[in-house]
């Protein structure tokens, strides 16, 4: 049997910087699992679309799609968005959605790798303080993953984690600074929990100034590259499955 194609889903962004970022994260994938199709596509401002993509696809004659959100969370593009548009797709193909993203021991492990990378070691970690700055959310679900996100974080060694956000929720990255200075924290790192940069981890590192240490973005690492075979194995599994029941 086929091995269905993987369609990874990314939000979209004007910053060139995403869509440049989205695409070597998809390569690295591609290239951990030779034979397996990756295809991305763009929710917003970036081509190609994902109705465009799976137009495409049905068009080639291919049957099977796990339609991957890349995503850390569960909020509004993963239930709403992503959903409505994956309706859309020609009556010839089978799509599943894949879980998305988070939570993951290999996004923790991701997120140390870019601490480790901006400068800290392991014997750092009793003496600094982690700021999980996120993009933000609405969503009560996606809020709630990030403040365990954090727990699991501060588990590892680190002497305190605060979740932050860049929008519609606070703290602001900034406000987590302070705090963990208030609290008497020798050295304080923000780690952008973002996947690709953009207006938000920008708005994160100008709230990270007072800081002393930057990470950067999750982007295409090692970790974040399995992570989205780990997926996608899971929704491959799910549907060979239902079909044996069937």
């Amino acid at each position: 049997m086929n091995r269905p194609v993987l369609l990874v889903i990314a939000h979209g962004s004007r910053d060139p910087r995403h869509a440049a970022t989205v695409q070597a994260l998809v390569r690295r994938a591609g290239a951990l699992r030779p034979g397996l199709r990756v295809e991305t596509a763009f929710l917003d401002f970036n081509l190609p679309s994902v109705t465009g993509v799976l137009d495409r696809l049905a068009a080639e004659g291919v049957r099977d799609v796990v339609a991957l959100p890349l995503l850390l969370t569960r909020a509004f593009h993963a239930k709403a968005d992503i959903p409505a548009v994956l309706r859309q797709a020609p009556a010839s193909l089978r799509v599943r959605q894949a879980e998305v993203l988070g939570p993951s021991p290999l996004l923790i492990s991701a997120v140390e790798r870019r601490l480790y990378e901006a400068g800290l070691t392991p014997g750092d970690k009793s003496a600094t303080g982690v700021v999980l700055a996120s993009a933000g959310s609405t969503d009560p679900e996606a809020i709630a993953v990030i403040a365990e996100t954090a727990r699991e974080l501060r588990r590892t060694g680190w002497c305190s984690v605060r979740p932050a956000f860049a929008s519609a929720s606070l703290p602001r990255t900034e406000d987590a600074v302070r705090a963990l200075r208030a609290d008497g924290v020798c050295r304080v790192a923000v780690a952008p929990y973002v996947i690709a940069p953009g207006r938000l981890p920008d708005r994160i590192a100008a709230g990270a100034s007072g800081a002393d240490v930057l990470a950067d973005v999750l982007g295409p690492s090692p970790e974040l590259a399995r992570l989205l075979l780990e997926r996608y194995d899971g929704a491959h599994s799910a549907r060979r499955q239902v079909a044996r029941t069937a």
